[in-house]
């Protein structure tokens, strides 16, 4: 009896332990408000990648919410820091877990998610509309044969089966409609990882019969594919907003401020038509090549560019982003500086690298790379190999004198000549200045400082959009 006891005592005792070395599950929520975010310089944004939000087109990053979100950094006097969801199921988590400060996606605004996250000042109204396809030889049809064909009524989709994501508004909204009409609608739920506008397409393949959207939403892509109808509301009017955590009432507070301000401009009413309502555009945009929905493609010079690019050792993308800062892929670009062609090569350094026709894409870009080796190779005592990139980007576009008088400057300043952020970078700017270009270990006197400062922060930052958008 004594020998169980004490047996059991021991088991009690390592089930206690057990316990309380047991890790918590729960990671503790970063708490960052508008003043946190302030100190840190980033405004860190949760984005979705689609049509109409946020995408890649003629390399140049484009879409609704991105537009809006650089307005609302600039605003705020922040950096833009976006992260690209992966599971548009999963937004409102990442934001309450404390990874990101905002979604920046068109979420309707539901009293579900009201009691989970704070919203925004909405951005828009809408309703939600059932996605369908009209009879394959609708062309040859009267008007009341098709719409005999096709769903009229919300009523009509008892017993029938509509495709959406589960933790969408759509699902919600398909749950209370059943109960509205006393009859059962099969909903099918799909993956949380696509787009709106990807689910329209399968209806479009035929892959699905019905789904849900947003109406503007709908609207835009019925223009590039006629064969869908998008005529009948599932819904009444909704809110169309972001969210921010709950607490974050400052930012809230901050941002709330900033759409009142851009609802009274007209540039706010001119990105919405740029994204929702200009059908021309849209329809040119899906049928390119350089559309990063269509092809995992930036530009028309995109294997040019990857076979220099690992020549260089850089990642194509990041010689993409330079490509485009100099030319936007135009190789008959000139400048009135006399630069012409991809990498806009100035007619000293073209005769230097024996290049004999600058506006000819691949003399360009064996030309401009063989420069950036040239000038990288100067700063081969700079061993960090992105800070080296740097340097030579800077001098590709300022000259390399003007960066070697920067490094004579932050060496005497105190700081890390070796290094271009936060160093070298203020040292360029500094050569703006009269008290600093006339110093006297300076040899090659002015330079204007914000064009290779600039340069080098939008090439990486571009750079880092395309590595979000194209593999």
């Amino acid at each position: 009896m004594t020998n169980r006891l004490g047996i059991f005592v021991i088991c009690v005792f390592l089930l206690i332990g057990c316990q309380t070395k047991k890790p918590d599950s729960k990671k503790a929520v970063e708490i960052r408000d508008l003043n946190e975010i302030v100190k840190d310089g980033k405004l860190r944004v949760l984005i979705a990648y689609s049509a109409t939000s946020y995408f890649l087109y003629r390399g140049q990053t484009m879409g609704y919410e991105y537009e809006l979100l650089k307005r609302l950094a600039k605003n705020l006097n922040l950096e833009l820091d976006l992260k690209v969801s992966r599971n548009l199921d999963d937004m409102l988590d990442e934001l309450k877990n404390g990874n990101v400060d905002l979604v920046a996606h068109g979420l309707a605004v539901t009293q579900e998610r009201k009691e989970e996250v704070a919203f925004v000042d909405y951005l828009y109204l809408t309703k939600q509309v059932l996605v369908q396809r009209k009879p394959d030889n609708w062309r040859n049809l009267t008007l009341d044969d098709i719409k005999e064909a096709m769903i009229q009524d919300p009523i009509e989709l008892i017993g029938d089966t509509v495709s959406v994501r589960k933790n969408s508004s759509y699902y919600k909204r398909l749950l209370n409609l059943s109960k509205e009409i006393g009859g059962d609608i099969i909903i099918n739920p799909l993956k949380g990882g696509l787009s709106t506008d990807e689910i329209i397409k399968q209806v479009v393949d035929k892959k699905i019969k019905y789904t849900v959207a947003d109406g503007n939403l709908a609207r835009i892509n019925a223009s590039h594919y006629p064969i869908l109808d998008v005529s009948v509301p599932l819904s009444f009017s909704q809110r169309i907003a972001w969210a921010v955590r709950k607490d974050s009432p400052i930012l809230l507070e901050a941002i709330n401020s900033w759409i009142n301000e851009e609802k009274k401009s007209s540039d706010y009413y001119v990105i919405y038509n740029k994204y929702f309502e200009n059908k021309r555009s849209f329809r040119r945009r899906a049928k390119s090549e350089f559309y990063s929905l269509n092809k995992n493609q930036i530009s028309a010079y995109d294997r040019l560019i990857k076979e220099y690019a690992q020549e260089l050792g850089w990642d194509w993308r990041l010689l993409a982003s330079l490509v485009y800062q100099e030319s936007q892929f135009e190789p008959n670009d000139s400048s009135w500086a006399g630069a012409k062609g991809l990498m806009q090569i100035m007619p000293s350094t073209a005769q230097e690298l024996g290049i004999k026709d600058r506006g000819d894409p691949n003399e360009s870009l064996r030309g401009g790379t063989a420069y950036l080796e040239q000038l990288a190779s100067n700063f081969e005592q700079v061993k960090d190999s992105v800070q080296r990139i740097k340097f030579a980007m800077a001098a590709y576009n300022c000259g390399y004198q003007h960066v070697k008088d920067a490094q004579s400057l932050a060496e005497i300043r105190g700081l890390d000549k070796y290094t271009w952020d936060d160093n070298v970078d203020k040292m360029i700017l500094a050569l703006s200045d009269p008290q600093h270009y006339n110093h006297e270990a300076v040899r090659y006197g002015y330079v204007r400082g914000t064009e290779p400062y600039d340069y080098v922060v939008q090439i990486f930052d571009r750079y880092k959009l395309y590595a979000s958008l194209v593999d």
